[in-house]
């Protein structure tokens, strides 16, 4: 994907209206501070365009940015940090809730999970949730950097057997640093979900 411009063109709130979109929109999920807004400005080919804050649990709402006007990259708000109130926790939840049940254009889940911890409570809750609403989430192994190559595989086989993934569920594993993996989740959104593969006829 050639990123020729990029605009926030909605942000949503707790009681905000959510956008009746036509473009397809890719949307990624993450516990706080898994490195989300570096994993979309990542994408984005931006250094700073989603706000990256050094407080956990800041992004508060759903951000929609527009790509090339030619589909969106949509931003859940981080879920299991700990300083939240249990109100806000909750709606947070109906919020993304109703994201996911209420958008007509919703391609794809993407998962953010730390790939070097094993997943926590909340990564198995949120995975077990996306599931049950319908969908198959793609997982994103994030802070790929700081692991030796050596010991990938195995962390990959922790994420995979930690979240009880659903057999062929793809795992990308991604560092913000060295932008391994971005041409893997650009690749796959493209074929698989802006149906831009190649065509062998005109």
């Amino acid at each position: 994907m050639v990123i020729k411009n990029i605009n926030l063109e909605t942000v949503c709130g707790i009681t905000s209206k959510l956008p009746e979109n036509e473009l397809p929109e890719i949307a990624f999920a993450g516990k706080s501070n898994v490195g989300k807004s570096s994993l979309i400005n990542a994408l984005m080919n931006r250094k700073s365009y989603a706000r990256i804050s050094a407080t956990p649990g800041k992004t508060q709402t759903i951000n929609f940015y527009n790509i090339n006007e030619e589909m969106y990259l949509v931003d859940l708000p981080g879920y299991g940090y700990a300083k939240v109130s249990e109100k806000d926790k909750i709606e947070w939840g109906k919020l993304i809730e109703r994201y996911l049940h209420g958008s007509k254009q919703l391609r794809a889940v993407f998962l953010l999970i730390d790939i070097r911890h094993d997943p926590s409570a909340n990564d198995k809750m949120m995975y077990d949730w996306i599931v049950e609403q319908g969908f198959e989430p793609i997982i994103i192994a994030t802070k790929l950097d700081k692991l030796k190559r050596s010991q990938v595989q195995k962390h990959v086989k922790m994420v995979k057997t930690g979240l009880n993934l659903v057999p062929g569920t793809k795992i990308i594993p991604f560092s913000s640093v060295t932008k391994q993996g971005r041409d893997e989740i650009w690749e796959l959104v493209e074929t698989e979900y802006l149906g831009n593969e190649e065509e062998t006829e005109e």
